[in-house]
């Protein structure tokens, strides 16, 4: 039974809880590799096991880009396959959700002040499109994959790097920042130089566990908080909580002959999701999917159940941010 498959996930099921809050899932993707398909019967089929997503954000992930274009402008067959799936759902068709009623697309950054004729070209193509995430995730160690942009060592202090950042809130754009823990330094060192830009983490900044981090969570988790408490501390910063369950987490989920239960998700993640909503608040927080990454461990409803026990005794106002709001405001969702 393949780790992931359909019949590996449904070994748990659960109960939906609070089946009736609205959700926005501020993070997920779609794409049509050979052997893995998620496209819009695959993620209609897990926004409707049992929670109310009512909207979703589209994420970047090197799907559909344009074959005869320039490298620059490949990326912008993205935004047009995306942009297609979101009219499909905005007529209603196709279930409740109003699936990518955003969209984080991709432009490399490295071009300097030159991307933001990309961006603009991302703008004309769609009215949903909110931001971009240029992957950064690095690490020395042949046992880390690196981020699939094929990021240089401290790109995120590089000058050409920031000329382009510098375009993104010309045009009232985000940034989304996938990285790793031991790059949070450097993050911090971007949010105070860009204090108007919007930022939001992602995955938690990647706390590592596999290759020289395994078996060291009990040394990396002080570190990881004292730099997520100062990165708390820069106001343009905004918080995705999920995607810790990849396999590059190191909680190992993947390697079970069943998914996860969602006590199981609380159990093992719990501390890190206590800590970023302490940091943050949960005005700035945004319960994610990031699925379907994280299929290699659980299945959609369970995770999203995990999501709401882990504030079962919080406000509904809080409720409200966390599961929607921060997500709908961020993203500047209509």
């Amino acid at each position: 039974m393949a780790i992931g498959s359909q019949q590996w996930l449904e070994a748990v099921s659960e109960d939906p809880l609070d089946p009736d809050r609205p959700i926005c899932d501020p993070h997920h993707h779609l794409w049509d590799h050979p052997g893995s398909r998620y496209l819009l019967d695959e993620l209609r089929a897990d926004l409707e096991s049992g929670h109310r997503v009512v909207s979703t954000v589209f994420v970047e992930c090197s799907s559909m880009y344009r074959k005869d274009a320039s490298q620059a402008l490949q990326p912008l067959g993205e935004t047009e396959f995306v942009n297609g799936i979101a009219a499909m759902s905005a007529s209603g068709h196709y279930g409740e959700a109003r699936v990518c009623s955003g969209i984080v697309g991709y432009a490399d950054l490295t071009l300097g002040h030159e991307v933001g004729v990309v961006l603009d070209h991302h703008l004309r193509l769609s009215e949903r499109f909110k931001g971009i995430r240029h992957a950064v995730g690095w690490d020395r160690s042949p046992a880390i994959r690196n981020s699939h942009t094929n990021p240089s060592e401290r790109l995120l202090s590089d000058e050409r790097f920031l000329k382009g950042f510098s375009e993104l809130n010309k045009r009232g754009l985000s940034f989304d920042a996938w990285l790793y823990h031991p790059q949070l330094k450097e993050l911090i060192a971007l949010a105070d130089r860009f204090e108007d830009t919007t930022i939001i983490l992602d995955h938690f900044g990647g706390p590592l566990g596999i290759g020289p981090y395994a078996d060291q969570r009990s040394a990396i988790f002080p570190a990881w908080k004292q730099d997520i408490q100062k990165l708390s501390k820069r106001t343009n910063v905004v918080a995705k909580l999920g995607g810790l369950v990849m396999p590059i987490n190191g909680f190992g989920f993947h390697k079970k002959d069943r998914p996860a239960t969602s006590d199981e998700l609380v159990a093992a993640t719990g501390d890190y999701y206590r800590y970023m909503l302490d940091a943050f608040g949960p005005d700035r927080c945004m319960f994610e999917s990031n699925f379907p990454v994280d299929k290699q461990s659980c299945s959609y409803h369970v995770l999203w159940n995990a999501f709401k026990k882990m504030v079962i005794d919080g406000s509904e106002s809080d409720k409200n941010s966390l599961f929607h709001d921060t997500a709908v405001r961020t993203y500047r969702l209509s």
